[in-house]
């Protein structure tokens, strides 16, 4: 499913206060930069309210693109799947009937009287036509009583090829009219199952990309409102380091510039540097010291080339330059 994205900063109280402690302790040298790693996290949750039903992962477990994380109740969701697809299933039906030879029976049934009229009235001048044939050469009728037979005839001749006819354009416009309609009534009713499968495949929760699971918001059995994150995952190209850089030494930073992150028992890694600020701040978000607050800052982002090894919260020391 796809996944409610938000980004949100991760640095806690306790990292705060252990940003203030390490620069109060160990001041950061003059071409060292203090900062801390951020996370941009991956909200999964349903698109419609509904409890949780399963729970596949913990906090702190490692998913991949596609895994099931979380699945919500589904019931109303699979009774609007199975109610479109007997929709579907009578549109289909009907568009059959459609194809059928006969369309249309009350009015064709009409068309069918008038030639039934038609058919008897044809017989009935037929047999007078036979009469005043036999009749003229003895002398019984006259001629003029033949022709008016004859033409009589030939009238009613006429008329019931007519009726005939209407009958045969009748059931071709209403085979005509009556697929199209159908053929429509079928497309709806494909959308509505489609789009009530999706609204059911929403249920189950999947991990939009690999990542580790940073919080379980929602358990077993607790109802999830609707736009509400059930996890949240962080994936490793969304963790970042965020540090501070007063503006005498701003020309030494520069897009796609390699930097050393270190930490308190940490290896060294580095980062390049992806974001730049083009505003400067007096005092950035975390105050370091009470020197720092009358510089000029601009505030820096890198990705570092090993996530694994930065943890959100985490305060650091960012130097210019990659390590030897």
């Amino acid at each position: 499913m796809k996944p409610h994205r938000f980004f949100l900063p991760l640095p806690s109280v306790a990292s705060v206060f252990a940003l203030l402690g390490l620069a109060a302790c160990a001041p950061a040298p003059a071409d060292s930069f203090s900062g801390y790693v951020e996370g941009d996290l991956v909200f999964i949750g349903p698109t419609e309210p509904g409890r949780v039903s399963a729970l596949a992962v913990e906090e702190g477990s490692a998913v991949k693109p596609g895994e099931v994380v979380a699945r919500v109740e589904d019931d109303l969701q699979t009774a609007d799947r199975d109610a479109a697809a007997a929709q579907l299933k009578e549109a289909e039906a009907r568009l059959a009937n459609a194809r059928s030879p006969l369309q249309r029976p009350e009015e064709i049934a009409v068309l069918q009287a008038s030639e039934q009229r038609a058919t008897a009235a044809l017989d009935q001048s037929r047999v007078d036509l036979e009469r005043q044939k036999a009749l003229v050469p003895k002398g019984a009728s006259s001629q003029a009583n033949l022709d008016a037979a004859q033409h009589q005839y030939d009238q009613n001749q006429a008329a019931l090829d007519e009726a005939r006819k209407r009958i045969s354009a009748a059931r071709i416009a209403s085979r005509t009219q009556d697929i199209e309609a159908a053929e429509q009534a079928v497309s709806a009713a494909r959308a509505n199952l489609a789009a009530a499968q999706v609204r059911l495949d929403r249920r189950v929760l999947k991990a939009p990309t690999d990542g580790t699971v940073q919080t379980v918001y929602y358990r077993v059995g607790e109802l999830v409102p609707e736009g509400r994150p059930v996890i949240s995952i962080l994936p490793p190209g969304l963790v970042k380091v965020r540090f501070f850089v007063p503006e005498q030494e701003l020309p030494k930073v520069a897009l796609g510039g390699r930097v050393t992150v270190t930490c308190d028992g940490c290896p060294l890694t580095t980062a390049k540097v992806f974001f730049i600020a083009t505003q400067a701040e007096y005092t950035p978000p975390v105050i370091y010291s009470r020197e720092e607050r009358s510089k000029l800052v601009y505030l820096v982002e890198a990705r570092p080339d090993d996530p694994a090894r930065a943890r959100p919260g985490q305060p650091v020391n960012v130097s210019l330059g990659a390590a030897p």
